[in-house]
């Protein structure tokens, strides 16, 4: 390199030449701050980048030896070896930055160095945000793997009843494999507990398992809900939003009431389940996404398929294997069991060691027709753990409607139902001030439930009616 060529890479900086002065403001918008010095360590430019990161001013240092103005400066090293350093770790005040440095090199021969300042502030910011809630996510995963992959097992379906081996067989082979399953029972029979029970002790039970009340969502919102939306498809969309079906990639979709399901969506949901493809309300793009859909229904879903209210082909894909759960009154063999069980779980709980049932307490909850199967028994077995004065439960301890008659005709079986459930679910209106939620809850069925059986027997929310 011949002596001219040094003045002219210095003179390239402050040329007033619209086309050398294109390059310098391609520099300038460059995201990373730049020092350039010419090998006498003579600095000619600084960026506004560099004056962000590292505080210095242009007028405090262009034009002067960099090491005056940076005593610390590595590259004054980098243009003597004329080799390059990378990654040096820097801090001013708040601002944190990596420094990347190399010689400039004219025909073999070092002209200069130049240096690339990497803010990592935010970066670092970002990298511990990440790290605190991968942390967080890892205790809540923890948490959660350790409820329910303990509290959800085989042993969780208590009873030896034919019906409960039957059930307890088909679930097994249901968490063996991938199909899709449907189960059938009344409210209260434990369906939910039992699609836990098969997705945890599944090869999907490292993913998600999504609950979905079909019943419970506006069915304005169902496709959004299901499928995702994107933002501004519709009054409301603020936000590209994902839907059941993506938020369960990998992992179990639970659809509980599915009968209950609109025909407008039935033929969507059916589509999704046959190609894994969906697509978001407002938009174009395919999504794929691999689930498993546990659907249950407590409504006669043959009849519903017989009525054209809900689709055969659907139900052929959902109903791969079923589990049907009868219910409690149909299978007296299985309260002792059950009860046994539910003391054990409450008496821990509570730490409540020691508790003995009396044999009466036997006797009397198999005269009894639990309307809200074995939900109410659970719920009844939890009130008696903590209420109890003793270490022995007393049929005293479990608060019942009156006992089935041991005899009686099938007209006054229908009216005594009746009769028994109306008392219930006004007593349970009243005892809980009108809150149907809480109400719901001491019934040991839903919210929604509650309200379609004071719609049935036309029970209102008046404290007159009492």
């Amino acid at each position: 390199m011949n002596e001219q060529s040094i003045p002219r890479f210095k003179e390239l900086f402050s040329s007033p030449n619209p086309d050398e002065q294109w390059y310098i403001r391609i520099l300038d918008s460059i995201n990373d701050g730049l020092l350039v010095a010419d090998r006498k360590l003579i600095v000619l430019y600084v960026n506004s980048e560099y004056t962000r990161i590292t505080g210095v001013k242009p007028e405090q240092i262009i034009g002067r030896e960099l090491t005056q103005v940076r005593p610390g400066a590595m590259l004054p090293q980098v243009v003597r070896a004329g080799k390059p350093v990378s990654g040096v770790y820097r801090c001013e005040g708040d601002i944190e930055y990596v420094v990347d440095m190399a010689p400039i090199l004219v025909n073999g021969e070092v002209v200069g160095g130049v240096s690339v300042v990497k803010d990592i502030t935010e970066v670092k910011k970002l990298s511990e945000e990440v790290a605190k809630y991968a942390r967080k996510t890892d205790r809540l995963k923890t948490m959660v793997d350790h409820i329910y992959k303990a509290r959800y097992t085989f042993d969780d379906i208590a009873g030896e009843s034919a019906a409960i081996v039957e059930t307890r067989r088909v679930a097994r082979r249901a968490a063996r494999g991938d199909a899709d399953v449907l189960i059938s029972g009344e409210s209260g029979t434990g369906k939910e507990n039992i699609a836990r029970i098969i997705h945890y002790s599944s090869s999907r039970k490292d993913h998600l398992l999504c609950t979905v009340n079909s019943s419970a969502i506006t069915e304005s919102l169902l496709e959004s809900e299901f499928f995702g939306h994107k933002k501004g498809s519709f009054t409301g969309a603020v936000t590209d939003k994902m839907g059941f079906f993506e938020v369960c990639n990998q992992g179990t979709l639970f659809l509980d009431e599915i009968a209950d399901m609109p025909l407008t969506l039935q033929a969507k949901i059916l589509r999704a389940t046959e190609e894994k493809v969906i697509t978001r309300v407002g938009d174009t793009i395919p999504v794929h996404t691999d689930f498993r859909i546990i659907s249950a229904t407590n409504k006669d879903i043959e009849k519903r398929v017989e009525m054209k209210e809900f689709r055969l082909d659907l139900l052929h894909r959902l109903n791969t294997l079923h589990i049907h759960i009868p219910a409690l009154r149909e299978r007296p063999d299985d309260i002792q069991p059950l009860l046994i069980h539910f003391v054990d779980i409450y008496a821990t709980k509570f730490n409540r060691p020691n508790i003995h049932i009396s044999g009466e307490v036997f006797d009397t909850l198999r005269k009894y027709d639990f309307p809200g199967n074995v939900r109410e028994l659970r719920n009844m077995t939890e009130r008696a753990i903590i209420l109890s004065k003793t270490s022995r439960l007393e049929v005293s301890d479990f608060p019942m409607k009156t006992p089935k008659p041991e005899l009686i005709t099938a007209d006054d079986e229908l009216i005594n139902l009746r009769l028994n459930e109306v008392a219930m679910v006004r007593k349970a209106l009243r005892n809980c001030n009108y809150n149907q939620t809480a109400a719901a809850d001491m019934l040991g069925i839903t919210r929604d439930a509650l309200i379609r059986k004071m719609k049935k027997y036309d029970i209102s929310v008046s404290r007159n009616e009492d």
